[in-house]
């Protein structure tokens, strides 16, 4: 009798956790629906299915704990002795591989048009680094670099963490809504993955390959997610921001992105004193650079060199250049030739020369990166 209370009492437990569950306004633990057609056909399908195992939960084990409480020794139940039965044999295989097509045929169809990036309104190519992503704008010329915004002192500990700590970016990627958009997928280095969970897919960003997937995004809004790849160190500093706007709106944004990339290589054709190179470099190290070379460019002890009194920076001006511009292979050093324009490589690299104590007194030009080129 004991054993049947205790069997009742804990079938009372389990009820009272699920009505408690779905008296829940937020169901954190969920899938959640997402912004395109795609992420709500897979969340639908979700739900279908759980639903489907619920049901066959509720039948296998209702059926095992009547049999157990129904049949038991005390009642005077007495074993039956049978061999086999045909009939449920048929019965016990027919009926699952029934449920599995059932379930397969709607979840075949969403695959098929997940996998269907033809006929797309806008491409963009987005491209995997050490630790940022790059997205270049196929049908409109737009490119740039898009990289955790998260400011150092949130991240050592030194300040609260914001609202969207970590997933937080200076140049966010912006799409117009209710277009097709097809993503091209790679890397340029190791593999990485593309994840906005909104958004209802994620892809492998693989070097030498590309992949492809699309959306459509119906409502504007902000989206946001990350890296879903152990990509080596800091592999929790690549965020994902999704900005879905109005046609009109995309299109007065991409128009200012072409203006500012004019302005950009306007500037980069002038001559800079000084104060101005070190001042926009300052900025440049800290989006970039200090994750290696950290603060105060003390570097990470056998990981990653300082650039306080090193012999690069503190050395001659064209082999300072050459390693910003080309890297160092068989390290973590990237090669920057393609990340940064003319102009923020001579400032970045001046700041390295006249900061942390290294006070060359050296003034790179972007001239001079351009002839390095």
């Amino acid at each position: 009798m004991n054993g049947i209370k205790g069997i009742a009492a804990a079938f009372s437990t389990v009820l009272l956790m699920l009505a408690a569950s779905f008296a829940r306004a937020d169901f954190a633990l969920n899938m959640r629906p997402g912004v395109t057609p795609i992420s709500r056909e897979i969340y639908d399908l979700h739900m279908i299915i759980l639903w489907i195992c619920v049901a066959i939960g509720v039948l296998v084990f209702g059926v095992m704990f009547y049999s157990i409480l129904r049949h038991r020794r005390s009642q005077g139940a007495v074993a039956a002795k049978f061999h086999e039965s045909t009939f449920v044999e048929i019965i016990w295989t027919l009926v699952p591989a029934l449920i599995l097509v059932a379930m397969a045929i709607p979840a075949t169809q969403t695959l098929i048009a997940m996998e269907d990036t033809s006929n797309p309104d806008l491409t963009i190519q987005v491209t995997g680094y050490q630790w940022k992503w790059h997205y270049r704008y196929l049908d409109d010329e737009v490119s740039f670099f898009s990289l955790l915004a998260t400011p150092r002192a949130q991240i050592e500990n030194r300040a609260p963490k914001g609202e969207h700590y970590l997933l937080e970016v200076d140049q966010p990627l912006v799409v117009p809504t209710r277009k097709k958009i097809r993503f091209l997928l790679g890397s340029n280095d190791v593999i990485h993955a593309w994840w906005v969970p909104d958004l209802g897919w994620k892809r492998d960003a693989i070097p030498g390959f590309i992949n492809e997937s699309w959306a459509w995004i119906e409502e504007p809004g902000t989206y946001r997610g990350q890296c879903a790849e152990l990509c080596g160190r800091d592999h929790g500093f690549m965020p994902i921001v999704v900005v879905a706007k109005p046609e009109e709106e995309y299109r007065q944004w991409v128009a200012g992105q072409l203006a500012a990339q004019k302005s950009e290589q306007a500037l980069s054709e002038q001559v800079w004193n000084l104060q101005q190179l070190v001042a926009r470099g300052e900025g440049i190290y800290n989006k970039i650079c200090i994750a290696c070379h950290q603060p105060g460019g003390v570097g990470v002890p056998n990981v990653f060199p300082p650039i306080k009194g090193s012999p690069v920076a503190t050395g001659p001006v064209d082999a300072h250049i050459d390693i910003v511009l080309k890297g160092k292979p068989g390290t973590a050093m990237q090669a920057f030739a393609g990340q940064l324009s003319d102009l923020d490589l001579a400032a970045v690299i001046s700041y390295e020369r006249n900061a942390f104590g290294n006070d060359t007194g050296d003034s790179v030009q972007p001239a001079q990166i351009k002839a390095a080129r």
